[in-house]
């Protein structure tokens, strides 16, 4: 496995670093490394950007779609189930006819996806986040949705409402390691070749990737010492890494691959996720967004474009992505 083949910067790929002095709990990307007991998954594999839009929780902010075009970055949360519905219905079919353009006509495998396609999967991300927290409302929304409409809110809202059970706090001045994805058809290629080298489902990596640190979006090592786009701690990598560099996209995803597989994958996939984080909510997770990929794929773009939050006293933070000063 040769050296840095999978992390050459594009445009938009350089590094940053974002402090917070409040408290705060990282509300997704969640491990405390491959192979290590978790035990604040949340905390320790944080993310993005400058510390804008602080909302007290996602249900309550202000701002609205605007009359012709995608919702803005802030637009406001329907808290009623059939208007919850009604807007899952609505982005969800409007953000994969965008993803379907940008795949067939667009240029997935260089630069950023188009402005479409990062402002409806941030609201239907959202939108999700607040079914998490709000079952009952979400499971009277599901109920109007069409099975394939249905399917996809409810895995993403399930999957976010395991994580979220594994948030603890971040207490003190913290600071994240940042920086852009490399473009969705370069990580898709990885994924696919590593998935292909070791017998493991392809869906089933980018889901752990996507988890873990947003796509590569996080990097910064976790409070018990795991690194790069896969997390990996130090002794694993060792173990598993076959030479390779640990901050590398292309060497991680082909580690994970190689540790998944002697760990059980592809014949027990719970045992081998639960070995590269030891959370039965971990797990479950990675198999919902793993599962929602295989039935679509579009979904994996827009996972893709999935933005990093933290928690927050009285709500959450979004840490990446667009409307941030």
């Amino acid at each position: 496995m040769g050296k840095g083949t999978g992390d050459a910067r594009g445009p938009g790929r350089a590094g940053r670093v974002v402090t917070l002095a409040a408290a705060a709990a990282v509300a997704l990307a969640a491990t405390t490394g491959c192979g290590r007991a978790s035990t604040a998954p949340d905390a320790a594999s944080p993310p993005p950007s400058a510390a804008g839009a602080a909302t007290p929780s996602p249900d309550a902010t202000t701002a609205s779609s605007t009359p012709s075009g995608p919702p803005r970055p802030d637009a406001a949360i329907p808290q009623d189930p059939r208007k919850l519905a009604r807007a899952l219905d609505r982005t969800t079919r409007a953000m994969r006819a965008a993803i379907g353009s940008w795949t067939k006509d667009g240029d997935p495998g260089h630069g950023r996806p188009p402005e479409d396609v990062v402002l409806l999967t941030l609201y239907h991300q959202r939108l999700c986040r607040y079914a998490a927290r709000h079952p009952a409302t979400a499971e009277r929304a599901f109920a109007e949705l069409t099975p394939s409409v249905a399917a996809q809110a409810r895995d993403d809202a399930t999957a976010v409402r395991e994580l979220l059970s594994l948030a603890h706090p971040v207490t003190g001045k913290v600071s994240f390691k940042l920086r852009d994805p490399l473009p969705a058809d370069v990580l898709l290629g990885h994924f696919k070749k590593a998935g292909r080298r070791f017998g493991v489902e392809w869906e089933v990596l980018a889901a752990v990737m996507l988890v873990e640190t947003k796509f590569g979006r996080v990097r910064s090592a976790s409070s018990a010492g795991a690194q790069g786009p896969m997390q990996f701690m130090p002794a694993t990598w060792r173990a598993y890494g076959m030479g390779g560099d640990i901050h590398d996209t292309g060497d991680a995803v082909a580690a994970a691959a190689n540790y998944l597989r002697a760990s059980g994958a592809p014949g027990d996939y719970r045992k081998a996720l639960h070995a590269y984080n030891h959370s039965q909510a971990y797990v479950d997770a990675v198999l919902l967004h793993a599962r929602a990929m295989k039935r679509d794929v579009r979904a994996y773009y827009a996972y893709y474009n999935w933005q990093v939050f933290v928690l927050v006293p009285g709500g959450e933070r979004r840490l990446t992505g667009p409307g941030l000063a």
